[in-house]
């Protein structure tokens, strides 16, 4: 059964809850966290979208993408960011010892700490395998056979994957036929970095008042000015078109839309 839908800057948003969605993992599926960050590069990335387009859940992980949803009359329930949803996923499945995962990404050591945290939590080895891939494995096609491999030798069937977006979102789309025993796919950006410890999440109250991106900000400015104070800033004068219905025209580069007559789109 499908859940209700709200469209987004032509991106269906799944209107979900946290225990719905675990329930409907018992039967595997593919699930992306759309940020602001996503949103914007969807308006620009055939690839990334294309990519969005093989996700069974696209559930909401920003709390301004929640104001913004007020803001266009069709609001959703809940906010399901991949750090809150893979704690919420291995602890609902902690007892289910058919259930076994494999965590792809992060640097060298952190999705290896973040398995050994994880497996004391849930009192089992939940996570069966690990792997730091090098930095440009999905270009290296030689790389990405290995890694694959690794996943279907450790026979996990529940991934998680914390590269980045939108790499871990399109290496998802391009390789998941391979990965036979795979049924669940989690791109889950910097979760491993939580759960590892090795990043400290911004405060609930912070959160709470959509300015987690201000906390992250502060922590790496190096490495995210650019996205959080110049690329990500369009996304206030893409709500505000859609809320007036400027967009099926134009997008706010001036072209059309990529995403004008997309299927997506039209849902």
């Amino acid at each position: 059964m499908k859940s209700k839908r709200v469209n987004i800057l032509n991106i269906p948003i799944d209107d979900i809850d946290t225990h719905e969605l675990l329930e409907r993992l018992k039967i595997g599926g593919v699930v992306f966290t759309p940020n602001v960050d996503h949103l914007v590069k969807l308006q620009k990335n055939s690839e990334f979208y294309q990519a969005y387009q093989e996700a069974d859940y696209r559930v909401c992980d920003s709390q301004l993408i929640m104001f913004a949803s007020r803001f266009l009359g069709q609001p959703l329930r809940e906010k399901i960011s991949g750090s809150d949803l893979f704690p919420a996923f291995y602890q609902r499945y902690g007892n289910d010892e058919s259930v076994k995962m494999f965590l792809l990404g992060g640097l060298e050591g952190v999705a290896q700490k973040a398995s050994n945290n994880i497996n004391t939590k849930v009192g089992r080895n939940m996570v069966v395998d690990t792997y730091c891939p090098p930095f440009g494995f999905e270009q290296d096609p030689a790389q990405c056979q290995k890694i694959i491999e690794i996943i279907n030798a450790s026979g996990a069937n529940v991934l998680a994957i914390g590269v980045g977006a939108p790499k871990q979102e399109t290496w998802i789309c391009q390789h998941r036929a391979k990965m036979t025993n795979i049924k669940t796919f989690l791109a889950i950006g910097a979760t491993l970095d939580f759960e590892a410890g090795t990043l400290k999440r911004a405060p609930a109250w912070m959160s709470s008042a959509g300015l987690e991106w201000l906390y992250r900000l502060i922590k790496e400015p190096g490495r995210l000015w650019k996205r959080y104070l110049v690329e990500d800033t369009s996304f206030f004068m893409l709500i505000l078109r859609q809320k007036f219905n400027l967009d099926h025209k134009q997008n706010f580069l001036g072209k059309k839309s990529m995403l004008e007559s997309s299927p997506v789109g039209r849902e």
